[in-house]
């Protein structure tokens, strides 16, 4: 194994819109990014993954498939970002890789991240830790959120409650006290909800900027009947995924109803807006939120978190590091965990039993 504080960090979300990685120096106490790169998923992958979020035919060929066509194109990413940053394979310790979440059922005892991490050693000539979550599961936990640790060590301050939200198809927060405490989980739908809807309408993949959400008016009766569901009500420790919020929750919440696509989408944004200031508020008033991932780009989803919170709003650029790349950082941050034989859960988060060294490793 190569002798290196270079971490590579690899990232597909329930968003399914791409491959986020990054190179990482974790050498001080503060890491530092050196590279980045984002990918869209090939097509046919992206119709292969969707397709194993529910139950189908012949899912364990399926998957398998899948996971192979998942682990060729993060080598191809690998590849691209090792180029762009002028280094050689020998030069990074490990890959972190997240795989991509197709089953996510805690409350069973599973969760299911797919992709081929031997394939992927292979074809990249490094090692790889992948399957972060199951260890946390096995401990009586949620497996989710992972993050939270990482925000910690990288976003807390001494004089702030701060908030980190990650807005993904899913939405979850990280609580950041000044006096140490530190809460997280998943909120509810990010993007996932508007996603599926303007794709179905317009054949885009994601409302760019909010602005057909910005263009419709908020239905606050489907709002209101589509904030009854349980899970917003449900204490920590708890997460979510496409298991719950997806096309059959939302064709349910619609039945009867002939209201215009534009209102249901500005609904919609309403619902991830309305569900995420109720989770944040419920820990507390935050001096400041954070905000990553593919809905710090959503202008109409920030407005409406501004609107509803009496705290600045802004995305973790305003600290340093573009929320495009903070989940991909976070899984080379887990994969040096991993390989230092480090804790990396938070059982208050989680709801683990205690604190797990989490992932799997594939040396090369």
């Amino acid at each position: 194994m190569a002798q290196s504080n270079l971490y590579i960090g690899l990232m597909t979300g329930t968003s399914l819109d791409g491959i986020d990685a990054v190179i990482v120096d974790m050498q001080d106490s503060t890491p530092r990014l050196i590279a980045s790169l984002g990918a869209p998923l090939p097509p046919q992958l992206r119709a292969q993954l969707l397709q194993l979020q529910s139950a189908s035919h012949d899912e364990i060929h399926l998957a398998q498939l899948a996971a192979n066509a998942h682990s060729l194109a993060c080598a191809a990413v690998v590849a691209t970002l090792l180029e762009k940053a002028q280094l050689k394979p020998n030069a990074i310790m490990a890959i972190g890789n997240h795989g991509q979440t197709i089953r996510h059922r805690p409350e069973l005892g599973y969760t299911l991240q797919i992709g081929n991490h031997a394939l992927l050693a292979e074809h990249t000539g490094i090692t790889v830790v992948g399957d972060f979550r199951s260890r946390d599961v096995a401990a009586g936990g949620q497996g989710a959120p992972l993050v939270p640790a990482f925000h910690q060590a990288v976003f807390a301050s001494p004089n702030q409650n701060r908030i980190i939200l990650n807005i993904g198809g899913i939405a979850n927060l990280s609580w950041l006290g000044q006096d140490q405490r530190i809460t997280g989980f998943d909120s509810g739908p990010g993007n996932v909800l508007m996603d599926l809807w303007i794709h179905q309408h317009r054949g885009a993949n994601y409302d760019a900027d909010g602005a057909w959400a910005a263009s419709g008016q908020i239905l606050p009766d489907l709002l209101a009947d589509m904030l009854t569901e349980p899970f917003f009500a449900q204490p920590a420790p708890k997460s979510t995924g496409r298991d719950l919020f997806h096309q059959t929750w939302l064709d349910q919440h619609l039945v009867g109803r002939n209201d215009k696509a534009a209102d249901v989408q500005a609904t919609l944004c309403a619902l991830t807006a309305n569900s995420i200031s109720q989770a944040i508020l419920s820990q507390g008033t935050p001096d400041e939120v954070l905000v990553c991932g593919g809905g710090a780009h959503n202008q109409q989803l920030m407005h409406l978190l501004t609107q509803q919170l009496s705290c600045p709003v802004s995305s973790t650029a305003s600290v340093g590091i573009h929320p495009d790349w903070v989940e991909a950082f976070a899984f080379a941050w887990l994969a040096e965990r991993c390989i230092t034989r480090a804790s990396a859960n938070l059982p208050a988060v989680t709801g683990a039993q205690g604190s797990r060294i989490l992932g799997a490793i594939w040396p090369n």
